[in-house]
């Protein structure tokens, strides 16, 4: 799926009620990422993880097959609130990456984009999604386990020096989280 494949996106989770109801509880409004947002999604990823994708970086994987992009953005306001990366093959989802503007955590921002992936990937038939979480980030892990999500396994120092500025100068290990969705 590249870019301009998204409609299909949108209508699904149209057809699953998701924009009424983050319309309603969260006033955001979850969209495909289209091509103008490239660069304020890797601003948000820049502000978010030590080493940040570019613009490119995301386009690229974008235009790999089966690899989905969506947006949140606040209703009535400019500006994204936050994205979120995810693939498809061989019947399994996977996160790449989620991540929300400072000013959007814990706003449910982040919330709404893992379910419009899960609920995207539940109409594909997708059988499970799959993340991987730094094992530090307590907000994250927590938010993952409250939408369904199980550790499955633990990878020793997977995100090494780049977290070394966030935990005290030591690297960090990655939960492997599962959600089932068959």
């Amino acid at each position: 799926m590249g870019l301009m494949d998204f409609g299909a996106v949108d209508l699904g989770l149209r057809d699953f009620g998701l924009m009424d109801f983050l319309r309603g509880r969260t006033e955001m409004s979850v969209q495909p990422l289209q091509p103008d947002d490239l660069r304020a999604a890797a601003d948000i990823h820049a502000e978010s993880f030590a080493r940040g994708w570019t613009d490119g970086e995301i386009e690229r994987l974008l235009a790999r097959p089966g690899t989905f992009g969506l947006v949140v953005r606040p209703v009535g306001r400019k500006g994204l609130a936050g994205f979120i990366l995810y693939t498809l093959a061989a019947g399994e989802a996977e996160i790449l990456t989620v991540a929300t503007a400072a000013a959007w955590r814990r706003h449910g921002a982040g919330a709404a984009l893992v379910k419009a992936a899960l609920l995207h990937m539940n109409a594909e038939r997708a059988e499970a999604m799959f993340l991987e979480v730094e094992e530090e980030n307590a907000p994250a892990v927590s938010l993952y386990r409250k939408l369904g999500f199980r550790e499955v396994g633990h990878r020793k120092d997977y995100y090494g020096a780049m977290a070394a500025s966030r935990t005290g100068g030591k690297s960090a290990g990655a939960l492997v989280m599962r959600r089932d969705l068959a």
